[in-house]
């Protein structure tokens, strides 16, 4: 008789679907191609929830992962049980505490992904969520792995296993000039693209105000910015003030990324905190110049001069310059677009990931 397969239970805490998201379902996806059953567990009515439907996985809800209450861990006890699995992979850090309780309570064997680049207190909840709840703790770049060590975890429990990007599944449903036309840019505009959840921490703030600078500078490339989020009203507002209306759209959550990243000329990632940035992988991989800021696990991705040009954070200044360079020099766009395509290709393969991951869950099993 063949052996049953092994059981991944895949735990997220969001409402939302952002790059964490994308990278819990590339790897569930390659899991499931060699032979793993995974099932998701997540918050009813999540987006999470939708995309484990319309990619045929098995789903166990739960009311909400962000309450941390004892009837929240008891909740997610009886979703870890009806899921039945051999390993619990915790992927946000409030699935992680709830979770990681749960899977304790249960006895099953945990590991964590940390995806955050955010100094973590070092108290604690955080040893027994990355600790004590999880076998292993896995950060996705260096400066997490270092955050994790700095909150008092021995190096002998952290791995590093960088996110990662599949070009295969990264394929445009229309051509760049119908994807213009829809948003109406012309085939000689040069256009950047932003992929980013609407808060803060993504600096797209940072971003209109290169807008503006540019605007200064005789150069009006229109914007696009793709994704939703709690800043939405503040960048409309932004928008208005600094009379970038004909220039900048707000495009909402979209399922066409790939689309959009084909029809545009430059990506733009200006974060203030990054742990890798998926979405920069993701227009790397299809050729696309970054531009970015000197963050978290984003520079090494990029690399200054390399897949794109970084900038300090919060620097709207520098980042109008880098923007502005690769507007008028389509020689150097194609220069890192080149490079960014080979750099995503060779250090951040899916299916690198995935075995990465499949030694660690027969890690935490031993």
């Amino acid at each position: 008789m063949a052996p049953r397969p092994l059981a991944i239970a895949h735990v997220t805490a969001e409402q939302g679907f952002s790059g964490g998201e994308v990278q819990v379902f590339l790897l569930a996806e390659g899991l499931r191609e060699h032979g793993y059953r995974c099932v998701l567990v997540c918050p009813r009515g999540s987006r999470s929830e939708v995309e484990a439907h319309r990619r045929g996985f098995a789903i166990e809800q739960v009311p909400t992962l962000r309450d941390w209450s004892p009837l929240s861990v008891s909740r997610a006890a009886h979703a870890l049980r009806a899921a039945r699995p051999d390993v619990v992979h915790l992927h946000t850090q409030r699935a992680a505490w709830i979770g990681g309780l749960a899977a304790k309570r249960l006895r099953l064997p945990a590991l964590a992904t940390r995806r955050m680049d955010r100094a973590m207190k070092r108290g604690w909840r955080n040893r027994f969520i990355y600790g004590r709840a999880a076998r292993i703790a896995v950060a996705i770049s260096k400066p997490i792995a270092g955050q994790l060590a700095d909150c008092g975890l021995p190096a002998a429990a952290i791995r590093v296993v960088a996110s990662a990007v599949d070009p295969a599944r990264l394929v445009a449903k229309r051509t760049r000039v119908e994807v213009r036309r829809a948003l109406g840019a012309t085939a000689d505009e040069t256009c950047i693209l932003s992929v980013a959840s609407l808060h803060p921490r993504k600096g797209l703030d940072v971003l209109l105000d290169a807008m503006s600078r540019l605007g200064a500078r005789q150069l009006h490339p229109k914007l696009w910015i793709a994704g939703e989020g709690p800043g939405h009203s503040a960048l409309e507002t932004q928008v208005k003030k600094l009379s970038l209306a004909g220039q900048v759209t707000l495009l909402g959550q979209r399922d066409d990324i790939a689309d959009l990243m084909v029809a545009c000329d430059v990506f733009a990632l200006p974060s203030r905190r990054e742990g890798l940035g998926v979405a920069a992988l993701e227009a790397m991989a299809l050729g696309r110049p970054i531009a970015a800021s000197r963050v978290g696990g984003l520079a090494d991705a990029v690399g200054h001069d390399e897949a794109g040009l970084l900038v300090s954070p919060g620097d709207a200044a520098a980042l109008a310059e880098a923007l502005g360079r690769l507007a008028t020099n389509p020689a150097l766009r194609l220069r890192l677009g080149t490079a960014g395509r080979e750099r995503a290709t060779e250090r951040h393969s899916a299916a690198a990931m995935v075995k990465a991951y499949e030694a660690l869950y027969a890690e935490v099993l031993t």
